[in-house]
């Protein structure tokens, strides 16, 4: 309303009062000014997150911001999302990686990193399953191998939770950006249980031991 107001103003050259009569608009609408705080330093944050990850939504960067300790909430960062132009664009092709990551150094010993990763096949009768490798790269002990003809992001943070009872906890955990890896859940099970996890670049699966 307030552009349509503007534009009668300017090309008729009406008043005020008439530009809203005619559109139906409220003057103090018109006349209202934001106070809301320019937010730069947390606008900054939102934009490199989101060039650090293209394929996360506002849900997804709302739980990384709060990992580093952002207290704001999600209406708030979604509100920021939008109008810093940063929806999610459809997938047109295979990205690919550019350039090349360092090595990650580990101690060598257990559990200092696991990696995670899907196998798939599927039954004669043509019904296709997975199954969820779990590796310590530094043992090369494959600690779960867990099938089932679907595994969502809550399944996998469950049976990690589950693996640590038994084994403990990994120093890092390295998987690939498939969306069980990067779903809410996965992002709020590391934060919760403070676990590192790092995502090997797109189009390097030979990054990842559970797939060698």
């Amino acid at each position: 309303m307030r552009e349509g107001v503007a534009h009668l103003r300017t090309v008729f050259e009406i008043s005020e009062r008439r530009a809203c009569s005619i559109v139906k608009a409220d003057r103090k609408m018109v006349r209202y000014r934001s106070r809301r705080p320019p937010d730069t330093k947390l606008r900054a944050r939102l934009r490199d997150l989101a060039a650090e990850r293209r394929r996360f939504g506002y849900r997804r960067l709302f739980v990384l911001l709060r990992r580093e300790g952002e207290l704001s909430g999600k209406n708030r960062i979604y509100r920021l999302y939008r109008e810093e132009g940063l929806t999610v664009r459809k997938r047109r092709a295979r990205r690919r990686a550019i350039g090349t990551r360092a090595p990650i150094l580990v101690e060598a010993k257990a559990n200092a990193r696991w990696s995670l990763d899907f196998v798939h096949d599927q039954f004669a009768g043509g019904r296709r399953f997975r199954v969820l490798n779990v590796v310590d790269d530094v043992t090369r002990e494959c600690l779960a191998a867990i099938p089932d003809t679907s595994i969502s992001g809550r399944r996998v943070a469950r049976e990690l939770s589950a693996l640590i009872a038994r084994r403990g906890q990994p120093g890092m955990i390295v998987s690939d950006n498939g969306t069980e890896f990067t779903s809410t859940a996965i992002l709020a099970w590391a934060q919760d249980h403070r676990v590192a996890w790092h995502y090997i670049a797109p189009g390097k699966p030979t990054q990842n031991v559970a797939l060698r």
